[in-house]
Order: structure tokens, then C-alpha cells, then sequence
């Protein structure tokens, strides 16, 4: 009834403006006695938003439900309870008259909100009550599977930015003391161990020590760094102990201003949009268009009817559904999605860029060569070297023990108190001296390098690698080569990648020419890119997107995040610096590249799910049309058309599910 319709908007009307008199009265107390309120993180909030709108939308569809049920008595059953089932209903529409509201005056734009609630208005207006109810159910359903995919995505997110330390050690009064991070101030003197991150940008006051710098510049090799260096902040101490007067600290270090620039820039993906809903939107104005001119013609019903044809209500189900569960089967594999756009984006790359170190290389190197002196054996040697860095955790330090190891070498016991650590380390073992280091420590503690040595370092460097020597006493007895460690699974991946119909794959690196090509070479790539500054790597992605390329970037360092940023596609891996997984639109959970082409895969079957959830969203439109003009269908009908599809399409986007459930069936 007109009646009825007319106490919706009433109702309405009257319950906004006693919430805007509600917030009005808040913001006059506030200013007359301010409260004090804890800060709350970006991240903090946008979870709490994010987990408050599931739980609101869960809330208004369970009500729906009840709604329905009290309706159909209703129409169908028992007349009189039509004031408890009116009101109902009129709890139920308010939050939905308010997404009307916002389409229409902060939006500015009919959507398909604004098209079910015209048809839900007319419904209404026939005393269809059952299937308004309906209608509104459809609607909080569909916002709460939108709402549970967005919520469940940001569950997944909360572990991986964790690596930044929290607290960290200050020098004040020659005393040590651990205090917050984001308590540190300029010039407060920071102490930086073995082992340890880098949180802030500053001058080295005291102290030697060797630095992985290869986040921030993509150098291979860890550089040395002594009184008067700087420092940057989510580099490595990779050994040695260090002083550093704070220069940037918080928001204004390096990382933080590359972070603020990409949050900033208008190119950035945040948000997960949903091809459904923009399907959806395409169809709503010329659906209500047609709706208007149906009305006079052929009558209410069967313009609510034409309405319900719309892919709307069905769509916002099938597409969020069917992406929330590939999201969940990529998220069983190890590959977290954070913007579903990206899996839609896979599908059109035809070119794949890999960073070089971190990337497409361990963390941890590897032992080449021994070289030896004199009468030393090569088992001697790294028995020297592993023995002098086993109680180091650094990556050059891991690869001689695993070495060691390997060879099934035992290594002497040494006391803490005869660690001597700088560039390099000094202990005693039995009578002798060991000291263990690079090529600039032992000519600090005046020892010789042979000639041998020397013409093995060029080439090492020449390589890309690096040379720890071995002096016992004031001799040089050998060195050992350190090479990065090439994943076991790239080459498997690389095969992969090329019978998914990748065209061009790269190297990108930041190293130098020699080692590039050569591992370029190794696992047959199509070209590479050496001596790459972080902004030349963005422009590499952008001349190859002007060739008419689409562009996947692999990374995971700060002087990636850039180049990230611009690519159709950006993928890390966790344990990557924080910055680069923040930026990366999907994140590589297990660390490694073993699911790249699963996720590929998954790409491909949720297109294939998505065109099909199209295909069943608009078959009962087509159905309800030829029956609205040929076999005068009821909206009840039609409503029963829609809801058989819906089961159907459901059913499509489970599909998931069952892949995830056969794989714990099998393990």
C-alpha cells in the first residue's frame, strides 16, 4: 500500500534527523570537556572497520531472515500480524535506505542499491510484502560475503609486517637501555649488534661492521661500514658492533618517505574491487531507463519483474563468493592475494621480471671454492673458518658451518671470551691464531696477501662473489668463496612460467654486469638488467608497458617497491623487507617461488569461474523477461527463478572449497 510506503520515508527521515541531532549534541559535549583517547594505528582501525561491517551486515541478515518468515505469514497466512512484521521490515530498510542515500548524494550515481530499492518501493506498494523482504535479504547477504572476503583478506595481513624491530637499544650515560621505537629521538646513540636490524637512519660514531645493504640499494654483497659511515634504517648488521648517532628516526627515515610516497601516489592499488559489482554498475542505468517506460505500459508487476533481471543481486553473490574462495584456496597454498584486481591482472602478463638477489637467490649464500696456501688442506681450512664463525647467525657465517657440516668436518670448542670481532674475527684454537675475514681486516691486523690470493679476488669480484680469508698466525693459510645460492626451484619455475605462456622473462638486479649475465645464462632468461638504480627499475616496468607488455615484478627489497608500484602485477615474498611486502599486491607466504605458477593457475580457473557466474546471473534475467512479456510471470515467480539460479550459482563459486577439501582428503 501508498500508506505504507509513505511511512518508510517518514520513518526514515525521522530516524536521520535524530541521528544528526545525536551526533550534533556529541560534538558539543566534545568541545566543552575533550576527551583524551588512546591512538589508535592505521592498520588497527582499518581492521576494526573492516571486522565491524561483517559483523553489522551478518547482524541485518539474520533479521532479514526473520523478516521473511514474519511476511510470509503476513501475505499468506495471518494478516494481523502486519504491524510486527511492518516494523521489522522498516528496521530492516533503514541501513539499506542509507546505502540509497550515499549512492545518490555523496556518490552521485544510480546504482544497483538505487535499483532494487525502486524496485522494492514499487513491491511494496503492491502489498508484496514476502518479496520485499527478500529483496532486502539478498542485498545484506551480498554486502556481507563482500564484507567477509575484505575481512578475512586483512586476518591474513596481520602477521606478515612484523619484521621491523619494536624496541631497541640506547646508549645514554654509558649505560644500555631498550626502550620503544617510536621513543627514539635524533641524536640519541643507538647500539647495533651481530644479527641485528638497522631501525634507523644515522652516522656511525664507534665501531666496525659489515652491513647487508642489499633491501635498500640490491648490492649482492654486504659492505663494510666504520666511524663516520652512514647507516640506513631495515639494513642487516650482517657482523661486528656498532654506535649510531640518530639522524632520522620514525616517519622520517629513507624507508618511511619511500612508503609515504607510494601511499600517496594516485597509481596505488588499496582497496579490493570486485569485477562483479562493476558488471553490475554497467547494467543499472539502462535497466532503469527501460523500467521507466515498462511502468505505464505494462504495469507494476511486470516492471518489478524487468527489474529483477538485473545481474545486480546475483552477481554481488557469485562474484564475491567465487573470489573470496580462490583467495582461500591461494591462501591453502601458501599465496596471500591482497587485492583480488591482481589475480584478474594475472592473466594478461606476458612478462615476468625477477629481482636477482633475495629473488631469485637465498638469503643465506653458499661455499664455492677453497682455495689454499702453502701446505694447508682444503678441509683444514674450512675447519679454521666455520670453527671462528659458528656462533654467528649471519648469513656468510651459515653457509661455511653448513659447509662444514656437509663435509662431516668436527670443529674445535672455543670460549666466548676469546672472540675478538671487527671486520672479521680473531679466536684461538690450541696455540694458534685464527683470524677469519675479509681482504681490508687482515690488512688492518698486518698480514700479507699472497699474490694468488689477490689475482683469486679479482676474479671472485669480477663473479660477483666474495672471498673470506683464513689467516692462522700472521699467514694467510686459504680463503673460501662465498656465492649467492640460486633457488632450487627456479629453474622448474622458469619451465613453468614459459608453458603458461610467459613470453619475455628477466633479470633486474642492482649487482654488476658479470654475475648477472651469468646467472641470466644459468637458467636460460631472455635478457637482464644490471647496475639498476630503485628508479631505473620502475622505468624498465614502464618502457616495457609503452612496448604494449603486461608486467609481473617478482621482488623483494626497498629498491624494488618502486618498480612494484608501476608493474600490472607485483608479487614478494615473505620475509621480504616490510616495505616491499606492504607494496606487493600478492606475497609468497612459504618465502619461496615454489607456488608462482599455481598462482598463475588460480588466475586462470577464477576467470573461468567468474565468466561462468556471469553466464548464470544472466540466464534467470533472460528467463524472466521472455516470461514477464509472454507468459505474464508474478514477481513471485520470478523470485523463484532468481533464487533456483542462485543456488546454482553458489554452488559454482564453492567450487574452491572442494579443491581444498580433496587436498586435506589426500594429506
Amino acid at each position: 500500500m501508498l500508506i505504507e510506503v509513505g511511512i518508510m520515508f517518514a520513518t526514515y527521515m525521522g530516524a536521520r534527523l535524530r541521528e544528526k541531532t545525536a551526533q550534533k549534541y556529541r560534538q558539543q559535549s566534545e568541545e566543552v570537556e575533550p576527551k583524551q583517547r588512546p591512538a589508535k594505528s592505521s592498520q588497527t582501525l582499518q581492521k576494526a572497520t573492516v571486522s565491524e561491517a561483517t559483523k553489522y551486515y551478518q547482524h541485518h541478515t539474520k533479521i532479514s531472515v526473520v523478516s521473511i518468515g514474519l511476511s510470509a505469514i503476513r501475505q499468506f497466512i495471518y494478516p494481523p500480524i502486519a504491524l510486527l512484521s511492518f516494523g521489522l521490515f522498516l528496521y530492516t530498510s533503514i541501513p539499506y535506505m542509507k546505502l540509497v542515500e550515499k549512492a545518490l548524494l555523496m556518490d552521485k550515481k544510480i546504482n544497483a542499491d538505487v535499483l532494487y530499492f525502486i524496485a522494492g518501493v514499487i513491491t511494496l506498494a503492491i502489498s508484496q510484502y514476502f518479496t520485499v523482504a527478500v529483496g532486502v535479504w539478498l542485498t545484506y547477504y551480498s554486502l556481507q560475503t563482500v564484507a567477509q572476503a575484505k575481512n578475512n583478506s586483512e586476518k591474513m595481513l596481520i602477521d606478515v609486517f612484523e619484521q621491523q624491530p619494536r624496541k631497541v637499544w640506547i646508549l645514554k650515560d654509558n649505560v644500555e637501555i631498550e626502550i620503544p621505537l617510536e621513543e627514539v629521538k635524533v641524536n640519541d646513540i643507538l647500539v647495533a649488534n651481530t644479527g641485528e636490524v638497522v631501525p634507523v637512519d644515522g652516522i656511525i660514531t664507534e665501531g666496525v661492521a659489515t652491513i647487508d645493504q642489499h633491501a635498500l640499494t640490491g648490492e649482492s654483497q654486504p659492505v663494510e661500514k666504520e666511524v663516520g659511515d652512514q647507516v640506513f634504517a631495515s639494513t642487516i648488521v650482517v657482523s661486528g658492533r656498532i654506535l649510531v648517532k640518530i639522524e632520522k628516526s620514525g616517519q622520517e627515515t629513507t624507508i618511511a618517505k619511500i612508503g609515504k610516497l607510494l601511499n600517496q601516489s594516485s597509481d596505488f592499488k588499496s582497496n579490493l574491487q570486485l569485477k562483479g559489482e562493476k558488471w553490475a554498475d554497467m547494467a543499472t542505468l539502462p535497466t532503469l531507463g527501460i523500467a521507466g517506460l515498462i511502468l505505464p505500459i505494462f504495469g507494476p508487476v511486470t516492471t518489478v519483474v524487468f527489474l529483477s533481471s538485473h545481474i545486480g543481486n546475483r552477481i554481488r553473490i557469485y562474484a564475491p563468493l567465487g573470489t573470496l574462495n580462490y583467495l582461500g584456496l591461494a591462501a591453502h597454498k601458501g599465496i596471500l592475494v591482497k587485492d583480488g584486481r591482481a589475480l584478474e591482472e594475472l592473466i594478461q602478463v606476458d612478462t615476468v621480471l625477477f629481482d636477482k638477489t633475495g629473488t631469485l637467490t637465498n638469503e643465506q649464500p653458499e661455499v664455492g671454492q677453497i682455495i689454499v696456501c702453502d701446505n694447508y688442506g682444503t678441509d683444514e681450512i674450512l675447519t679454521y673458518a666455520a670453527a671462528a664463525e659458528r656462533k654467528f647467525t649471519h648469513p656468510l657465517a651459515k653457509a661455511i658451518v653448513q659447509k662444514a657440516e656437509e663435509s662431516d668436518l668436527t670443529l674445535p670448542d672455543i670460549e666466548d671470551s676469546q672472540y675478538q670481532i671487527g671486520y672479521g674475527v680473531i679466536v684461538n684454537i690450541g696455540n694458534e691464531v685464527i683470524r677469519v675475514g675479509s681482504h681490508r681486516f687482515m690488512i688492518q691486523e698486518g698480514i700479507t696477501i699472497p699474490e694468488m690470493i689477490e689475482q683469486a679476488q679479482a676474479k671472485v669480484h669480477a663473479e660477483g662473489h666474495s672471498l673470506v680469508l683464513v689467516a692462522v698466525n700472521h699467514q694467510i693459510g686459504g680463503a673460501v668463496e662465498i656465492q649467492p645460492q640460486v633457488r632450487p626451484e627456479v629453474k622448474q619455475i622458469i619451465s613453468g612460467l614459459r608453458q603458461r605462456g610467459i613470453k619475455q622473462i628477466a633479470i633486474v638486479s642492482g649487482d654488476h654486469k658479470q654475475p648477472t649475465q651469468k646467472l641470466a645464462a644459468d637458467l636460460d632468461l631472455d635478457s637482464y638488467f644490471y647496475d639498476i638504480l630503485p628508479e631505473n627499475k620502475a622505468q624498465i616496468v614502464e618502457q616495457l608497458q609503452k612496448e604494449g607488455k603486461s608486467v609481473c615484478f617478482v621482488g623483494d627489497g626497498i629498491n624494488d617497491a618502486i618498480a612494484m608500484q608501476k608493474a600490472n602485477v607485483s608479487i614478494s615474498l615473505r620475509g621480504a623487507t616490510s616495505i616491499a611486502t606492504d607494496v606487493a599486491e600478492i606475497v609468497l607466504m612459504d618465502g619461496s617461488l615454489s607456488h608462482l605458477c599455481e598462482l598463475f593457475d588460480i588466475s586462470k580457473n577464477l576467470e573461468a569461474n567468474l565468466q561462468k557466474s556471469l553466464l548464470l546471473s544472466i540466464v534467470p534475467g533472460a528467463i524472466n523477461l521472455s516470461g514477464a512479456f509472454l507468459l505474464h510471470f508474478q514477481i513471485l515467480t520470478a523470485l523463484l527463478v532468481n533464487n533456483v539460479f542462485v543456488f546454482v550459482g553458489i554452488s559454482n563459486a564453492m567450487r574452491p572449497l572442494k579443491e581444498i577439501s580433496d587436498e586435506k582428503t589426500d594429506s
